[in-house]
């Protein structure tokens, strides 16, 4: 990566223009073409460098809760339960772990009762115990602003 990709990937994360055509606009706040920024881009995520590109939105703010929760499963029942919790789109985000615990994941609901449905589902479906599913509501929200630098 040369000085040009690091402007590059600080203006996509903290200058991003709402318009209609912002890759143009970030073009020209770098001084380059639109073709060769977005060249650019194309081999920093074929690289691997940038993982995903995308918005995100503070669900607090729009009146919803979240919580992280976390499943037992047995190892040979992974891949259902991966594939059950996946299918939720109120499930954000979802990694394996090597723990008792071993997939945790994120519900993002318009209010703690339809979590706690989410999760009482999950549960029954999966034919788990009240043990085997741990519910953890977020009680403070420490944001980190992590940016590649």
């Amino acid at each position: 990566m040369d000085d040009l990709d690091h402007r590059i990937i600080k203006e996509l994360q903290g200058n991003f223009p709402l318009e209609i055509r912002p890759y143009e606009r970030i073009a020209d706040n770098l001084g380059i073409s639109t073709d060769q920024l977005w060249q650019r881009v194309q081999e920093m995520v074929h690289s691997g460098v940038i993982r995903r590109m995308g918005f995100s939105i503070d669900s607090r703010r729009i009146g919803y809760s979240s919580t992280l929760a976390a499943v037992k499963v047995s190892p040979d029942r992974v891949d259902e339960a991966s594939e059950l919790i996946a299918s939720y789109p109120q499930i954000t985000h979802s990694y394996l772990r090597e723990d008792v615990y071993n997939i945790s994941f994120t519900v993002i609901a318009e209010n703690r009762e339809a979590e706690v449905s989410i999760l009482a589902e999950i549960r029954q479906k999966l034919e788990l115990s009240e043990d085997d599913v741990m519910d953890l509501p977020v009680e403070k929200l420490y944001k980190l602003d992590a940016r590649f630098k």
